[in-house]
């Protein structure tokens, strides 16, 4: 393809006037959020108790909670599987940061895993030599909205008794062997953030099959009380306890949001299958990989730039390189991102062992001994943060093939002109926009 590209003046590919924007609204949630926002109750009432019915009935779970964040929901966790001072907790050393965040919540030491270099997802083979005498609970993240292999990952759970907790928050309606992701360990996290696959703005899920865990749960849930709002409340705080609760009018529009997911979800599938199908040989172009036992749900569709194929050895230089080609997607009409640049362990507040002043809760006597976040220790990790590219809203429901194959010429655009991208030119480009 010889056709400039759009970031050096040429066409888009992509229409933009054409692409829907996310999440879509219609008189469905309209009805739902008006009707809710001239109602009596504006706190915890009956839209979000009927939101946690739907949703333990769409994914399959006993219980349910709706939180103010996939964060509050992940640290609810935490709690209900007895984590506490100075225990350790596996987790991927490539997510988001709330992934490892939330353990630092109650006081306990993320242990950071190296991940598969094509699933993008902790490696199960590399789980059991980061297990610690204090290691109590597993952090799977279905990261992506992909699920990892849970049977592996549980089996390792169950030979060294420890919890498993799913980060599913960008997992809606994922599966691992035809069961849901948020079902497939002790404990599970959703997100309902506006960049989710299903949205109310911002807001969360925690779900789980345990009566003990939901009690243990619910009780950080709502300032350390035995009771919900709902039930008879004694105003007793019986444990440490955070106000993760959420609104009414907030939980309307989540109700009203899943009610439509099926079809965001059967969209979204269509639309990255064929993408993976219509896109397959492009030249340095490295596609995603959906492993047998899993269905993705495309949250993100992650393109890497295969830069060993083109000889680019150096970390810096294969950065720059790979900003210019998220940038000329972007000018394609694509949303193209780079959804998270630094992998944990890089991160200041893990690097630096020093969440709370001094050095706690890595202070804690014995809890740091054997606690090695040098980045040497996850080199796939490091290597895939250096080259992946997401494309998010461009996918989504109700955009359709019409959409999808107009990003499949971007990228194809963008791909089979690699030899034209140049770093610093685009780097020129994109800094004069933000001047103007």
């Amino acid at each position: 393809m010889s056709e400039q590209l759009a970031i050096y003046g040429g066409t888009p590919s992509v229409d933009v006037s054409k692409v829907a924007p996310w999440p879509p609204v219609n008189e469905i949630d309209e009805k739902l959020v008006l009707e809710t926002l001239r109602g009596r109750v504006q706190t915890r009432g009956e839209q979000n108790l009927a939101f946690e019915k739907e949703f333990r009935e769409w994914n399959g779970n006993d219980f349910a909670l709706f939180t103010n964040s996939g964060t509050a929901a992940l640290h609810m966790c935490l709690v209900g599987c007895g984590i506490g001072a100075g225990d350790h907790v596996l987790v991927t050393a490539y997510s988001w940061s709330s992934s490892a965040t939330c353990i630092l919540h109650h006081d306990a030491i993320p242990i950071f895993v190296d991940i598969d270099p094509e699933t993008f997802l902790m490696d199960p083979d590399k789980i059991e030599a980061a297990i610690t005498p204090r290691t109590k609970a597993i952090i799977v993240v279905q990261l992506h909205g992909l699920c990892n292999d849970m049977d592996k990952i549980n089996a390792i759970a169950k030979k060294h008794n420890l919890k498993v907790i799913e980060d599913a928050c960008q997992a809606h309606g994922a599966m691992y062997k035809g069961k849901k992701a948020g079902t497939l360990g002790d404990c599970a996290a959703f997100s309902f953030n506006q960049n989710k696959c299903l949205s109310c703005g911002e807001g969360g899920m925690f779900v789980t099959n345990s009566q003990e865990i939901f009690d243990q749960a619910a009780k950080l849930w709502s300032f350390g009380e035995t009771a919900r709002p709902e039930q008879r409340r004694d105003y007793h705080a019986y444990a440490l306890g955070w106000m993760y609760r959420n609104n009414e009018i907030t939980a309307a529009y989540g109700r009203a949001q899943l009610s439509k997911y099926d079809f965001y979800f059967n969209t979204l599938r269509n639309n990255g299958e064929y993408l993976l199908k219509n896109l397959a040989g492009t030249p340095n172009l490295m596609l995603p990989y959906e492993p047998e036992w899993a269905t993705h749900n495309w949250y993100n569709f992650n393109l890497r730039v295969d830069f060993a194929k083109m000889g680019v050895t150096d970390p810096a230089e294969q950065v720059k390189f790979r900003d210019a080609v998220a940038a000329a997607l972007c000018d394609e009409g694509i949303v193209a991102s780079v959804w998270q640049r630094f992998i944990l362990p890089e991160m200041t507040v893990f690097a630096a062992k020093n969440a709370y002043g001094m050095g706690y809760p890595w202070s804690i006597p014995g809890a740091d001994e054997g606690v090695d976040y040098s980045l040497e220790k996850f080199p796939n990790a490091l290597e895939y943060s250096r080259k992946h590219i997401s494309i998010v809203h461009t996918l989504r429901a109700p955009n359709g093939l019409d959409i999808a194959e107009q990003v499949r010429q971007g990228i194809a655009k963008v791909f089979n002109n690699l030899d034209k991208i140049d770093p610093e030119k685009i780097q020129a480009i994109v800094e004069a926009r933000r001047k103007k």
